[in-house]
Protein backbone atom coordinates (compact mmCIF):
# COMPACT_ATOMS: atom_id res chain seq x y z
CA UNK A 1 0.00 0.00 0.00
CA UNK A 2 1.15 3.61 -1.01
CA UNK A 3 1.70 5.60 1.92
CA UNK A 4 0.36 10.07 1.67
CA UNK A 5 4.05 10.96 1.35
CA UNK A 6 4.87 8.58 -1.48
CA UNK A 7 2.08 10.07 -3.16
CA UNK A 8 2.66 12.97 -2.62
CA UNK A 9 6.51 12.78 -3.58
CA UNK A 10 4.92 12.49 -7.43
CA UNK A 11 2.99 15.56 -7.22
CA UNK A 12 4.99 18.01 -9.37
CA UNK A 13 4.53 22.10 -9.19
CA UNK A 14 4.91 24.76 -12.38
CA UNK A 15 3.80 28.15 -10.78
CA UNK A 16 2.01 30.16 -13.07
CA UNK A 17 4.12 33.56 -13.10
CA UNK A 18 0.55 35.14 -12.37
CA UNK A 19 -0.63 34.04 -9.10
CA UNK A 20 -4.48 31.87 -9.10
CA UNK A 21 -5.16 32.99 -6.04
CA UNK A 22 -5.50 36.81 -4.66
CA UNK A 23 -6.04 37.42 -1.47
CA UNK A 24 -7.44 40.81 0.08
CA UNK A 25 -5.28 42.08 3.10
CA UNK A 26 -7.98 44.44 4.43
CA UNK A 27 -10.77 42.32 4.11
CA UNK A 28 -9.08 39.50 6.00
CA UNK A 29 -8.75 42.27 8.78
CA UNK A 30 -12.20 42.00 9.22
CA UNK A 31 -11.78 37.82 9.93
CA UNK A 32 -11.50 36.60 13.13
CA UNK A 33 -12.19 33.51 11.59
CA UNK A 34 -9.35 32.75 9.38
CA UNK A 35 -10.63 29.32 7.70
CA UNK A 36 -9.01 29.80 5.00
CA UNK A 37 -5.88 29.16 6.78
CA UNK A 38 -6.75 25.88 8.71
CA UNK A 39 -9.22 24.70 5.58
CA UNK A 40 -5.60 24.80 3.37
CA UNK A 41 -4.72 21.04 3.34
CA UNK A 42 -1.04 22.34 1.77
CA UNK A 43 -1.20 24.61 4.88
CA UNK A 44 -0.47 27.56 2.06
CA UNK A 45 -2.00 30.60 4.63
CA UNK A 46 -0.33 32.33 6.93
CA UNK A 47 -1.83 34.68 9.47
CA UNK A 48 0.26 37.78 10.15
CA UNK A 49 -0.16 39.94 13.44
CA UNK A 50 -1.78 42.78 11.70
CA UNK A 51 -5.05 40.61 10.52
CA UNK A 52 -4.22 39.88 7.49
CA UNK A 53 -3.28 36.94 5.29
CA UNK A 54 -0.95 35.91 2.70
CA UNK A 55 -1.28 33.56 0.42
CA UNK A 56 1.99 31.53 -0.91
CA UNK A 57 0.66 29.71 -3.78
CA UNK A 58 3.82 28.13 -5.34
CA UNK A 59 2.53 24.72 -4.67
CA UNK A 60 -1.07 25.12 -4.54
CA UNK A 61 -3.15 21.59 -5.33
CA UNK A 62 -5.66 23.87 -6.71
CA UNK A 63 -8.63 22.48 -4.87
CA UNK A 64 -10.46 25.32 -3.89
CA UNK A 65 -11.26 24.39 -0.87
CA UNK A 66 -9.55 28.07 0.23
CA UNK A 67 -12.70 29.74 -1.59
CA UNK A 68 -15.11 27.69 -0.03
CA UNK A 69 -14.36 28.05 3.60
CA UNK A 70 -13.62 31.62 3.30
CA UNK A 71 -16.60 33.32 5.02
CA UNK A 72 -15.73 37.04 3.33
CA UNK A 73 -17.14 37.71 0.36
CA UNK A 74 -13.85 38.93 -1.88
CA UNK A 75 -11.45 38.08 0.74
CA UNK A 76 -10.18 35.45 -2.05
CA UNK A 77 -10.28 35.69 -5.79
CA UNK A 78 -9.73 32.31 -7.35
CA UNK A 79 -9.03 30.81 -10.71
CA UNK A 80 -7.13 28.16 -12.30
CA UNK A 81 -3.79 28.83 -13.35
CA UNK A 82 -3.05 29.86 -16.74
CA UNK A 83 -2.56 26.70 -19.49
CA UNK A 84 0.29 24.43 -18.48
CA UNK A 85 0.82 25.79 -15.21
CA UNK A 86 0.12 24.33 -11.68
CA UNK A 87 -0.24 21.43 -9.98
CA UNK A 88 0.45 17.66 -12.31
CA UNK A 89 -0.28 14.70 -10.56
CA UNK A 90 1.37 11.82 -11.77
CA UNK A 91 1.52 8.05 -11.42
CA UNK A 92 4.29 6.43 -9.32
Amino acid sequence: MTTLQERLSTVRFRPDPEPHIVVDGDVCRECSLHACVTACPAGLFTPLSDGTVVFSYEECFECGTCYVACNREGAIRWRYPGGGYGVAFRDA
